[in-house]
């Protein structure tokens, strides 16, 4: 059977720590007379992530570095989001998102609520993009996200379950360890497939 992406993450809960990091793309210069700035925010925005596992043993670890290295480095990509969260805060079971590419704001169709850094994904396969709710919200009306929205979307189901996104590794190279009890310790980068 041919490895297609993107992947799902192997199926062992051994996720340990994961760290997200909102990347935005801002020019910032300070006059070193005066002291004052201008900041010029571009639309770049994306997220990346640093992933370490628990310490496991060879069945579980050797699942891990298989998949890893069937991802070819930067080639491959898979999907990934907040193991540690797969419900939203807010009282909302359902949404859906209108918008065009570029909007930062949203119309939301929703019953209940998100809360402020509640997640939501859209889209599917290869499409598929991880979004943060900036604002609390009850109800159907504008909802403030980030990134900005990467495609038009007209009453686009939200996953609010089980929200992922689209990463690829952040280099070309993977790497694990083994220690002399057999434990494998396995970190790994990740950034956005904007």
């Amino acid at each position: 059977m041919a490895i297609s992406y993107p992947l799902s993450l192997p199926a062992t809960n051994a996720v340990s720590s994961i760290t997200f990091t909102a990347m935005n793309a801002v020019a910032y210069a300070r006059s070193p007379f005066t002291f004052t700035g201008e900041a010029h925010a571009y639309p770049g925005e994306m997220w990346q992530a640093d992933v370490s596992l628990k310490p496991m043993r060879e069945d579980d670890a050797e699942a891990w570095s298989a998949w890893l290295t069937s991802l070819r480095g930067q080639f491959g990509t898979f999907h990934l989001g907040n193991p540690f969260r797969n419900s939203p805060r807010g009282t909302a079971t359902s949404a859906t998102i209108t918008g065009s590419s570029g909007d930062r704001s949203v119309s939301v169709t929703m019953t209940g609520t998100l809360k402020a850094g509640d997640y939501f994904s859209l889209g599917t396969g290869t499409s598929t993009k991880l979004y943060k709710v900036l604002e609390d919200q009850s109800g159907s009306g504008t909802l403030e996200i980030w990134p900005s929205l990467r495609a038009d979307a007209s009453g686009a189901t939200a996953d609010l379950t089980s929200p992922v996104g689209t990463f690829r590794l952040a280099t070309n190279s993977v790497e694990w360890s083994v220690n002399n009890l057999a434990i494998y310790g396995i970190t790994f980068a990740a950034v956005e497939d904007v």
